[in-house]
């Protein structure tokens, strides 16, 4: 694999765990208990959107065969795309959705953070922009989980709930790939075992803080997305997202 490749392939999962969990949040729009969350979700899911964006442009231009940001979204399979199983796990509750949204956020915010000190300019000025929006939705997801885990008995118990069945999808989040290594060793990017560390500790501060528990897993970890294996939501997920364009190739506003 060439860095160029390896580039190419990082660009894409970034910007396709940014889509898919804008698209995700997105559902939330008119839907949500109180107008403050319901506006709080769908500003989330547009900066989601907006990030996927520029990574998707950028992943275009890197590739060099004409493809735009549309194309890149609306015209892939399902297994050409590269986001992170997590992202794409149905919203279910609120508490579902904040539990998904929390442990990412608190994920893509370490993430972001080291791409800071990228030596790839334009992965360094992305992150530098997109590490402000991120600390928001970390602390706003954050806020939830101790408020509803240490919250009335029926909370707890969806917030418990909802972390058995998602703590099997953050394994995954660490896995590194050829693209991973060939751009941990020239600093565009930072290495995910790291990252790893910093995520344990605080997810299980705040878990510990929400009076949950984290789940014994006996091992297991879903995995797949890093070779365009996705799970039972993903397709429906892209039937609902690229109906539009699919439909009406050639459309233009």
């Amino acid at each position: 694999m060439t860095e160029k490749e390896a580039r190419f392939e990082y660009l894409i999962r970034l910007g396709d765990n940014a889509l898919i969990l804008g698209q995700r949040l997105g559902e939330w729009c008119g839907h949500a208990h109180q107008l403050e969350s319901d506006i709080a979700l769908t500003n989330i899911a547009l900066d989601n959107v907006g990030q996927a964006r520029n990574l998707l442009t950028e992943a275009g231009k890197v590739e060099g065969k004409g493809r735009s940001e549309d194309d890149l979204a609306f015209f892939r399979t399902e297994n050409e795309f590269r986001n992170n199983l997590l992202t794409e796990q149905e919203n279910g509750n609120f508490a579902q959705t904040i539990t998904r949204q929390y442990l990412f956020d608190v994920f893509q915010f370490h993430l972001y953070s080291g791409l800071c000190s990228s030596t790839d300019d334009f992965l360094k000025g992305f992150a530098e922009k997109s590490v402000k929006e991120v600390t928001y939705h970390r602390k706003l997801s954050g806020d939830w989980m101790v408020r509803l885990g240490d919250g009335t008995e029926e909370s707890h118990d969806k917030m418990q709930e909802a972390l058995d069945i998602l703590w099997p999808f953050t394994g995954e989040l660490f896995e590194k790939t050829e693209a991973d290594e060939i751009l941990i060793a020239s600093g565009a990017v930072p290495d995910l075992e790291e990252i790893k560390k910093i995520w344990i500790e605080e997810t299980s501060a705040k878990i510990e803080e929400a009076t949950l528990t984290i789940p014994d897993t006996m091992g297991y970890m879903a995995r797949g997305s890093r070779d365009g294996h996705h799970t039972e939501y993903m397709g429906y997920i892209l039937a609902e997202m690229q109906a539009l364009p699919r439909s009406m190739p050639d459309a233009t506003w």
